[in-house]
């Protein structure tokens, strides 16, 4: 067989080679047919009895999990489980039977299919690929339907003579890792996910090596077949020559031995060779992920996404996460850092997201209501969560990070809202801290060019770079038609950033990064060059970034750094960066 490459989303890093086990969705041996009338409960019974089986394997992994599991697995498991007990999937397929006459499996594809075109309307990456854990519970219950279930490599022995699996699929769930985590597994490639899917946050968490959104690959790749994942390029090399397996085998080896002399450099503190401090901080999504960026070494938290606790939920107003819960989740959050900080990110979802009890007409929603612009259209829920944050800060220190602000009108309301919530609580003899720091994410291009306006009101800024290349470059990263024009070095985004640094160093206030350019090892020595001293990224790339900093003399690299400030031809930013790179 000829050697081919292919290219897609790389999701987490590192080397792995071995054969090829394709997992084919169940979905695909459903058969659609009508059943009797007398024959309806007896299906209903079928599908309920196919989604306590579900709940019980959920709760098997659960309980499997091993000691060193990442934190995420357990909060994903639970999240699967919620997603299995709502209506929509646990009742909703059952009308269908009872309606329609369909078969179980036809019903449930139905539904899922329906909800599915739903979550496609969503203009949101992040909450788009939600879509996938709706996907990914439904194939379990469809697998024990149609009998397909546990079809995972789990010989050891025979998989140690013919190599390590590679597991090739449409798309893998969190639980499915798990399940192959005692398996000879080393990689996955998948056609479906994206940089913020639940697969490849796992992937990442487990340093698992992962390529996702491949489109074609569960169909180009045959069983058995020899595959190197480079995770790094986002590439998969199906069936390379013998010299090319030895070659990445060469490089997999070094890698190892890198890896584990990282581990040495948690308790290291990330000074430049010159003497700078670089405060590495850790990107969270659950509670619980705070334990895991402390086990990384991180000096706190520079981004708690906070929509997880709103996620899950099918949109009445009564529930969504109440005060209380929300406060809890913050509480442990900070309890769990140590008094190290933690910055929550206050709801940065859009109108068209599953908690939204409204119908708007939204021609364009990533250019509508979303993020400050929605909490401030929902003061009752902003005003909601600023108070459970403000009540964690008695246990800890905390910073408020407001997405998405661009006009002079939102800071001001954002901290009259702020001070609401302060005497609220003030007027309930709740404890809170009084000085809690605000600043703003700056992920607009508006907002990057306005400036003064932010650094006179607020306490800190830091940038979401995702999505400001997003709105400079007018490029949707999720639509594989655009992708490849979507550039984290476009001169555009560089003088953005450099604007922006710049801005805060003359109002002496800190500026993080925290979007996907913080975690990219490529751009360390540019970002600190530039002039950022705080870089928040997911825990696993924190050693790899310190030990980057540790080899770094930022003084030296100076004059590369403004060559590349100066050009705006790709080719010679891409040829200074490389001499940064080895400066």
């Amino acid at each position: 067989m000829a050697s081919f490459t292919l290219q897609g989303i790389p999701v987490s890093r590192g080397i792995a080679i071995g054969r090829a086990h394709l997992m084919r969705p169940a979905a695909l041996d459903v058969e659609h047919y009508l059943v009797a009338q007398e024959q309806i409960e007896s299906e209903v019974l079928r599908l309920q009895d196919a989604i306590v089986q579900v709940h019980k394997e959920l709760q098997t992994i659960w309980a499997d999990l091993p000691l060193d599991a990442p934190t995420e697995l357990g909060a994903f498991l639970d999240v699967h489980a919620l997603i299995l007990s709502d209506p929509m999937i646990s009742e909703a397929p059952l009308e269908i039977i009872r309606t329609r006459n369909y078969n179980a499996e036809w019903a449930l594809v139905t539904q899922i299919d329906a909800l599915s075109a739903q979550f496609d309307e969503i203009e949101d990456d992040y909450l788009r690929e939600r879509k996938a854990d709706i996907q990914q519970v439904a194939e379990r219950v469809l697998k024990v339907l149609t009998g397909s279930a546990n079809d995972l490599p789990r010989d050891a022995n025979v998989n140690e003579r013919r190599g390590n699996m590679i597991v090739v699929a449409r798309d893998i769930s969190p639980a499915d890792m798990m399940q192959f985590r005692d398996a000879a597994f080393s990689g996955f490639v998948t056609d479906e996910g994206g940089q913020n899917s639940h697969t490849a946050i796992v992937s990442r968490s487990l340093g698992i090596p992962a390529v996702v959104g491949l489109g074609n690959a569960s169909h180009l790749i045959q069983q058995d077949d020899w595959l190197i994942i480079d995770s790094d390029a986002g590439v998969v090399i199906v069936a390379p020559s013998a010299q090319v397996i030895e070659e990445y085998r060469n490089l997999l080896a070094v890698l190892l031995k890198t890896r584990k002399k990282l581990t040495r450099l948690k308790k290291t503190p990330a000074i430049t060779q010159d003497g700078i401090e670089i405060t590495l901080l850790a990107n969270i999504e659950l509670p619980q992920d705070a334990i895991t960026a402390m086990e990384a070494g991180a000096s706190g938290v520079g981004l708690f996404r906070s929509e997880f606790l709103f996620m899950g939920r099918t949109g009445h107003e009564q529930e969504l996460p109440t005060e209380e819960e929300q406060f809890v989740a913050y509480r442990d959050a900070v309890l769990a850092m140590k008094g190290k900080p933690v910055t929550i990110r206050t709801l940065d979802v859009g109108a068209d997201k599953p908690l939204d009890t409204t119908d708007h007409n939204i021609l364009n929603p990533a250019l509508g209501l979303r993020a400050i612009r929605y909490c401030l259209a929902e003061p009752q829920l902003f005003l909601t969560q600023l108070r459970a944050i403000l009540r964690a800060s008695a246990f800890g220190p905390v910073h408020i990070l407001i997405p998405m602000m661009a006009h002079a009108f939102e800071i001001d309301q954002s901290l009259a809202m702020i001070e609401q919530a302060k005497k609220s609580l003030l007027a309930e003899d709740k404890k809170f801290d009084d000085k809690v720091p605000v600043g703003a994410m700056i992920e607009v291009p508006a907002a990057a060019l306005s400036l003064p306006m932010f650094v006179k009101k607020l306490d800190f800024l830091s940038v979401g770079t995702n999505d400001l290349i997003q709105y400079t470059l007018a490029i949707d990263r999720a639509d594989h038609e655009v992708a490849h024009l979507y550039s984290d070095i476009h001169p555009a985004i560089l003088q953005l950033l450099a604007m922006t640094v710049s801005a805060a160093q003359k109002a002496e206030i800190p500026v993080a990064i925290c979007g996907g350019m913080a975690g990219d090892i490529r751009l360390t020595r540019l970002l600190i060059g530039m002039g950022f001293r705080e870089l928040s990224m997911p825990p696993a790339l924190l050693p790899e970034i310190k030990q980057e900093i540790l080899n770094t003399n930022i003084e030296s690299l100076q004059s590369l750094v403004k060559k590349i400030l100066r050009s705006y031809d790709p080719d010679v930013i891409q040829e200074s960066l490389a001499q940064l790179a080895i400066a």
